[in-house]
């Protein structure tokens, strides 16, 4: 049970990147007053800790519905999160987490960005609804360990909201470069849990493997 709450506390916090995110949210609301930055956080991760845990108590049932079997979920999943954790590595945008140019440019224009781009996809980005399912399929349908993931979803989801709330010291801290340096290193973390994703997908939909790689 520890070990499976250790594997998705660093999974999450590797995926949301709560010290990443706060200094996007500190940049983004620089020009805003303190309260409506409070605000936009408290109602920003309310938002998206509720789809986040939607799709981990439903992901599995909605999969099922679509005929979508969980080994090929691991594999497109692990391949969604690799992708994810190349754009962390060489600091690009490409949308599967942080706001393309085209989307910075129209957040900038607003004065609430509470659901768009901070709740969609700065923090329930595509990354992080499919890392949820994957660490409920991990529990393997033990309700202990369901809450035990769900447990750390959530004290995850706290951490971020604490992060958010100092995302200015935060940013004054880290700055830019120091942000990319912390995104670089959880990218590479990132990498390495969505090949075992893919791995894990493979042996699982054809269990052949297993017995020729030994």
């Amino acid at each position: 049970m520890l070990e499976t709450a250790f594997y998705a506390f660093v999974a999450f916090f590797v995926i949301l990147d709560p010290p990443g995110t706060a200094a996007i949210f500190a940049a983004m609301t620089r020009n805003l007053a303190a309260s409506h930055r409070r605000t936009m956080a408290v109602r920003a991760t309310v938002i998206a800790g509720s789809v986040l845990f939607a799709f981990a108590v439903g992901g599995k049932a909605l999969l099922a519905a679509l005929g979508i079997g969980l080994p090929a979920f691991r594999v497109s999943g692990g391949t969604l999160l690799f992708l994810l954790a190349a754009d962390m590595v060489f600091a690009r945008q490409s949308g599967l987490r942080s706001t393309t140019p085209v989307e910075n440019a129209e957040a900038a224009a607003r004065d609430d960005i509470t659901v768009f781009p901070l709740a969609f996809p700065l923090i329930a980005g595509p990354g992080a609804m499919t890392s949820v399912v994957l660490m409920m399929g991990r529990a393997g349908g033990d309700p202990w360990m369901s809450v035990v993931v769900l447990l750390v979803l959530a004290l995850v989801m706290a951490t971020v909201l604490a992060m958010l709330l100092a995302a200015g010291p935060i940013l004054r801290i880290l700055g830019v470069t120091g942000a990319h340096v912390v995104s670089r290193i959880f990218g590479i973390i990132l990498a390495a849990l969505a090949a075992q994703f893919i791995i894990d997908g493979l042996l699982q939909a054809m269990p052949g493997l297993a017995s020729r790689a030994s």
